[in-house]
């Protein structure tokens, strides 16, 4: 389903979902109640949220941080937006390792 509504950008209205679940012989029924019932929406707003309290503007943005041992949360660090090539990540992880020896 991921890859067909990114193939699909201009077609994410509910019949297009619909009409997705059948192309891929989805349950098109339960499929069709999950939409209805809104399943999953509270999770997805507290999510969407969560990234903007984070910064999180855009798709893709990756947040790079350090898990608090005692509450076992991310402290992030940095953040990266866009698709970037390596070295943008290879730069952001180095400056956060201790300096080598």
């Amino acid at each position: 389903m991921h890859d067909l509504l990114f193939a699909n950008m201009n077609a994410l209205e509910i019949t297009d979902f619909l009409r997705h679940s059948r192309n891929l012989n989805l349950n098109t029924q339960e499929f069709q109640q999950c939409l209805e019932k809104g399943k999953y929406e509270s999770e997805i707003r507290k999510d969407m949220v969560e990234g903007q309290r984070s910064g999180v503007k855009g798709t893709p943005t990756f947040l790079v941080g350090v898990i608090d041992q005692d509450s076992s949360k991310m402290k992030a660090l940095k953040r990266i937006r866009g698709a970037q090539p390596f070295p943008a990540f290879k730069e952001v992880l180095d400056s956060l390792l201790p300096p080598q020896k």
